[in-house]
């Protein structure tokens, strides 16, 4: 009977135990995507950086790996935001490793949503669409909590993006309006808006982002979603041409963009382009070139100074749980094998270590070559394509890879209009009469007419080639 006693006693306290682990992983996950996500829609990057920190070591210190994925995984989506992809890959990397060994649906569905987002980023839509039912298949599996809305939000959101750009457009609405359902921020009223004004329903799409923005008011936080919301009702009163009320939509996402441009690097240059677009349609060609300069300029920033110091946090992140992760091992076995590599490389082996790195040194040299010739030529191809597809941005993409040719064109005569520096940027890509004819959807003597005004306009000698001319500016 004693004996009895004792087991019971024992299985109660096992069972406690089990408990209180479990309710501390709940409110770990809870609290810390609660607070994350509350720091990445306010653009407060250090904060939200301190916190993952924070809980990385909580986790370490509870023997929490899941937990410690949470951060990878949060870290991570930050530097998608930052254009930073290599930078989220390794962390990715180091969540799908303690993930992979998981049966967390929660966590499972949290990884794939955000690995979804990454892969859509570098174009990849079949393999975003992929992850993301992966997503909602873990998502489903899961108990019902306010975490669990959370996630199928935004699980949802991301289904609808896909969709679009998968042409599916009915499907995608029916996934936009199980997100609304789950939302209280405007976010999904937005997308909507913006989804339904792609396909020119003006009306319904004001009615939409109106209820978007008196939402975000009501909120009173000039968050992510505020600065959305701004700039899809800037786009709406564009299309619109009610130009007044779309400049002052755009610049309220302005002032909003400059306090959450540490984590929304990436949306600074859609701002520009669309004050680019309105004062094009203006007439107002001055403001027109200032912000198509500074849609350029801020597409080159991102890559720049605001990722010098996500960098430089995001390897000390990286260091500290590196180090981490080592305190598991055997450290005398790790000393003494590191003492023998050291003592063999340095002594024996030294010159053909030597050898080895001047030809990997040569090797590296050449592929760094080779790989900006092929990113040189991807780009080409990328402007080629919006070029035959009359996109507004070919413009824009042009002068990243031509930095100097329009600048040179302006040198030698500043009226030259927007329309005229896209015509000579074709001809710089050696486009025929007769294909931007096709391309811009205009009768041959048109464009030939149009060549003719250019080469009067630039003062190109009648002799002198058209295309050596605008080969001869960069």
């Amino acid at each position: 009977m004693k004996h009895i006693f004792l087991s019971i006693v024992i299985m109660m306290l096992v069972s406690c135990n089990q408990h209180s682990k479990d309710e501390f992983k709940r409110e770990f996950d809870a609290s810390l995507l609660k607070q994350n996500e509350k720091f990445r829609l306010e653009g407060e990057y250090d904060s939200l950086v301190n916190l993952n920190k924070r809980y990385y070591k909580q986790a370490e210190k509870a023997n929490y790996e899941e937990g410690k994925a949470l951060c990878y995984i949060n870290l991570a989506e930050v530097n998608i935001s930052l254009e930073n992809y290599q930078k989220s890959q390794i962390l990715f990397d180091n969540a799908k490793e303690i993930l992979d060994h998981s049966e967390n649906a929660i966590h499972k569905a949290r990884f794939y949503n955000a690995y979804g987002r990454f892969n859509m980023e570098l174009r990849r839509l079949d393999k975003a669409f992929e992850y993301n039912k992966e997503a909602l298949r873990w998502i489903k599996q899961s108990k019902n909590s306010e975490l669990k809305n959370n996630i199928l939000f935004n699980v949802y959101l991301r289904e609808a993006t896909y969709l679009i750009e998968k042409k599916q457009p009915q499907k995608a609405l029916e996934y936009f309006q199980k997100a609304r359902k789950l939302d209280d921020t405007g976010l999904a009223d937005c997308a909507i808006s913006d989804y339904i004004y792609m396909y020119k329903k003006m009306d319904s799409a004001y009615k939409y982002i109106t209820m978007a923005y008196d939402r975000t008011n009501a909120r009173g936080v000039k968050d992510g979603v505020a600065l959305y919301t701004s700039t899809i009702l800037g786009e709406y009163y564009i299309a619109d041409k009610q130009y007044d009320k779309a400049e002052k939509a755009l610049m309220e996402a302005l002032e909003i963009d400059d306090k959450t441009k540490r984590i929304y690097a990436y949306y600074t240059k859609y701002i520009y382009n669309d004050l680019r677009i309105l004062y094009e349609q203006e007439g107002n060609k001055e403001k027109a070139y200032f912000y198509l300069k500074a849609y350029t300029d801020a597409k080159n920033r991102t890559n720049t100074a605001l990722l010098k110091t996500i960098n430089q946090d995001m390897e000390s992140f990286i260091a500290e749980a590196k180090e981490d992760s080592e305190k598991h091992k055997d450290k005398i076995h790790w000393v003494i094998f590191l003492s023998l590599a050291v003592f063999s490389f340095l002594g024996i082996y030294a010159w053909r270590i030597i050898n080895s790195l001047r030809k990997r040194k040569r090797d590296l040299r050449l592929e760094s070559e080779e790989l900006r010739s092929r990113m040189d030529t991807k780009k080409q191809e990328e402007i080629m394509a919006l070029a035959r597809k009359n996109d507004p941005e070919f413009l824009a993409r042009f002068k990243e890879i031509y930095p100097e040719f329009i600048d040179r064109l302006l040198k030698i005569n500043p009226e030259l209009e927007i329309s005229e520096l896209t015509f000579c940027a074709m001809l710089k890509l050696h486009f025929t009469s007769k294909e931007i004819a096709n391309y811009t959807l205009v009768q041959h003597r048109t464009v030939q007419q149009k060549k003719y005004r250019i080469r009067k306009k630039l003062n190109i000698p009648a002799e002198a080639d058209t295309y050596q001319f605008f080969d001869s500016l960069s």
